[in-house]
């Protein structure tokens, strides 16, 4: 009875002192599941950027603002032997506008990925400042039977070894979901990723980190008449100032992002 009395006297603040701990621990856990999802709203990410071809004809670079803009991708190469007609000058236009600029290529399934990196090094100029090459990987109905995938695997390889060695830099891989889950998923563990999904947040087979989310191909811009591809960098400013210092790319001073505005 003692026993009793006593267990009784102190089970109400036990059960009480637990179940604040349950509630404690469950928001923890909440909180923490929250901060490590992405979130689903593209205009949540404070980096900004857009990519553009020769499908987007001639561009009015200088009604584009840098200062909203923080990133631009153009298409300098696609293939062994296809050049954009518009890289030449959408990169010298876009660098004079003060915009962080980089190149990408897309690659063809059908070709050796030596012959693919050389048209891109012979196109696209070698600057310091440059953002990280990027080799768009799209799944192609025409041409996915020419190598087996393990050929196909060690083709890629090689276009990314040639271009991290000619530039410095870590390339990135732009990619399907079709692309990534069919041939990609499990290899290339250390390639950033910039993924294409307009049905909400990246969701691939193995659920990998990524760098850069295509968001839509409907955007709209200034000084630009088609529809735009834009996209977000994953992360917040200070991660985005560590990817540019990690890439050895000077980050714009506010005076300089100024004259441009």
């Amino acid at each position: 009875m003692q026993k009793h009395q006593i267990w009784s006297r102190y089970s109400k603040p036990l059960l009480v002192g637990f179940g604040f701990l349950v509630i404690l621990v469950t928001i923890a856990m909440v909180y923490l599941y929250l901060m490590k999802t992405p979130s689903s709203h593209a205009a949540d990410y404070p980096i900004q950027g857009f990519d553009v071809s020769h499908h987007q004809k001639e561009i009015q670079w200088q009604q584009i603002p840098p200062e909203k803009y923080r990133f631009v991708y153009l298409k300098a190469t696609e293939g062994g032997d296809f050049k954009d007609t518009r890289f030449q000058e959408n990169w010298l236009k876009a660098r004079e506008r003060g915009f962080l600029v980089g190149a990408y290529h897309f690659y063809r399934l059908c070709r050796d990925g030596s012959i693919q990196a050389q048209n891109f090094i012979d196109s696209v100029p070698n600057k310091p400042d440059a953002l990280p090459p990027v080799i768009d990987l799209e799944y192609d109905s025409k041409c996915i039977n020419t190598y087996s995938k393990e050929q196909l695997l060690n083709e890629i390889q090689v276009m990314h070894d040639a271009l991290k060695k000619h530039y410095g830099k870590q390339p990135i891989f732009y990619i399907s979901k079709a692309f990534y889950n069919i041939v990609l998923v499990g290899n290339f563990p250390d390639v950033p990723l910039w993924v294409r999904e307009y049905k909400g947040l990246p969701d691939l087979k193995d659920q990998p980190a990524w760098l850069f989310w295509q968001h839509t191909s409907q955007g709209k811009i200034p000084g630009i008449t088609t529809p735009v591809d834009l996209n977000v960098f994953y992360g917040s400013e200070q991660q985005w100032l560590e990817f540019l210092k990690k890439n050895a790319i000077a980050v714009p001073s506010s005076e300089e992002q100024a004259k441009y505005s």
